[in-house]
């Protein structure tokens, strides 16, 4: 048997030559089209231009960009010299942008004019020499490969953890192949006669598995600018997509848009979803006329369990999350970290190959993140007597909203930013279209601001999705004889919106 191939470069080298005339990329927004002969061709251009700036194997690059065809053609330039790529959410600000920048120890930064200027700004803080745009990147040769393994690291992504800054998952070359290679492989065997889409930012990793799941099948891969629910299907039918994946509120939002005659006129034979409302699962089926299926993955771990074809009938409606994927095993352990019986509620550890290799320059948290030697999820699951998990719940004192990971603690940190603020705690609001909202409790040094002021101040330090919607203030706050805020006692109220300053109705409730 051909050993699949474990690194990108890789997978671009066997789809160069299996396919060189097949469309590999399409970008909606612009109509660019790219064979898989030019994305081998116009990756190596980019490789060579930088090289020639100086990045070697292990330099880190923060890339700031829309979804835009440079984006992926840096990622797999980087992967051929061996460098690393740091995605930078094109919705950060200061404080955010320059914890990833700083953290990461990026050389380099390649963005977007719009967003040039922000990382020139925090760059003089960081280690990065150069804030370069794409146009500025021009070399006349095109550079093969240099040498890589499997376990190089490809990527710092970062993602919220469950306190402090986000933080940088190492992600290496085998972690995208297997996820790739797997979905290739088993169901959904995505092959030559497939076309993909993806609408979410390529900053995230899933527009970046895409890619790598269309080098590793042959497949075409249909890139929107963003999700837009009113035009999702009809670019679906446009671009005869054969399976897509889509997470969050995105079902959701797709189901809220009017009937039209043409839903079931598509070439879709499945979809792939995270967090499907369990409500919704069947109403989503008969509407498409397409079968949906659960998935359940991490930033750190990739792609870990999925429901196969045989089991969809059965777990419709169910909340099921699957069984474990070809190279992952899981566990529900309890506080102790021993396996609980089947039925019974734990904790999801997984373990398997093409997981991160830790999170950057945080020796602490990866050892608390793999204790025993399994990645402990903070997710609450149970596992039936047939091998089925399903989700529960979450340990994590995380926000999530809109399928946006937001950390508490990040937010009350920027927060405490603002001159007038003593003390804030940020805690989830249940909603019925985002999942969970913001709410930021705080407490005032003298005349607390307009909340008017506090979220603008927010805006400007955190992406948009991380400002509270919700804020409350007091005159202090419950403490732990650890001198921490007491969440669970403000988690006590009835009603976590009531006098509440509701910042999108923009009057207190």
């Amino acid at each position: 048997m051909t050993p699949q191939p474990d690194t990108l470069v890789a997978l671009l080298n066997r789809a160069a030559q299996r396919w060189p005339e097949r469309t590999a990329w399409l970008f909606d927004a612009t109509g660019d089209r790219f064979s898989f002969a030019d994305v081998d061709e116009r990756s190596g251009q980019f490789a060579a231009a930088l090289h020639e700036l100086g990045v070697r194997a292990g330099d880190r690059v923060a890339v700031m960009l829309r979804n835009q065809p440079e984006f992926p053609l840096l990622w797999l330039a980087l992967a051929k010299l061996g460098a690393v790529l740091v995605p930078v959410n094109i919705n950060y600000r200061e404080f955010d942008g320059a914890h990833v920048l700083r953290h990461s120890g990026a050389r380099f930064a390649v963005a977007a004019e719009e967003f040039v200027e922000l990382l020139e700004k925090v760059a003089p803080d960081t280690a990065v020499e150069r804030v370069l745009t794409p146009d500025a990147l021009h070399s006349d040769t095109r550079r093969e490969a240099d040498p890589v393994v499997a376990e190089q690291p490809m990527n710092i992504q970062y993602t919220s953890g469950t306190t402090g800054a986000p933080k940088g998952c190492v992600l290496p070359h085998r972690y995208w192949t297997t996820l790739a290679v797997g979905l290739a492989t088993d169901f959904p065997a995505v092959g030559e006669d497939d076309v993909l889409l993806t609408a979410q930012p390529f900053h995230y990793i899933d527009p970046q598995w895409n890619v790598a799941l269309g080098l590793a099948g042959g497949a075409t891969l249909v890139v929107l600018d963003r999700f837009h629910p009113s035009s999702f299907w009809a670019k679906v039918r446009e671009h005869r997509v054969t399976w897509f994946y889509c997470l969050g509120m995105m079902p959701t939002l797709l189901l809220r848009q009017p009937p039209h005659p043409d839903d079931r006129n598509h070439r879709v034979r499945a979809i792939y979803a995270s967090a499907i409302p369990p409500e919704l699962h069947a109403e989503l089926e008969q509407r498409w006329g397409v079968p949906w299926y659960e998935a359940f993955g991490m930033t750190e771990t990739g792609g870990d369990l999925r429901v196969p074809e045989e089991d969809h009938d059965v777990t419709v409606g169910t909340g099921c999350i699957g069984r474990p994927s070809r190279d992952r095993e899981v566990l529900i352990a309890g506080e102790d970290g021993k396996p609980l019986p089947r039925g019974k509620t734990g904790e999801l550890l997984i373990r398997g190959i093409g997981l991160m290799h830790g999170y950057h320059d945080d020796p602490e948290a990866t050892a608390r993140a793999f204790t025993g030697g399994w990645f402990h999820t903070g997710d609450l699951a149970r596992m039936d007597p047939e091998g089925r998990v399903y989700y529960v719940g979450r340990t994590k004192d995380m926000i999530r909203r809109s399928g946006e990971n937001v950390s508490a603690d990040e937010v009350e940190r920027a927060l405490l930013q603002h001159p007038a603020v003593r003390l804030a705690a940020v805690l989830a609001v249940p909603d019925e279209l985002r999942g969970e909202e913001v709410k930021a409790y705080v407490v005032c040094e003298g005349e607390h601001p307009v909340p008017e002021a506090l979220a603008e101040f927010c805006a400007g330090q955190l992406a948009y999705f991380k400002v509270p919607r919700f804020w409350a203030f007091a005159d202090d706050l419950p403490l732990t004889p650890s001198e921490r805020v007491a969440k669970g006692e403000l988690r006590k109220v009835a009603d976590p919106r009531a006098g509440s300053w509701d910042r999108v109705l923009g009057r207190w409730l």
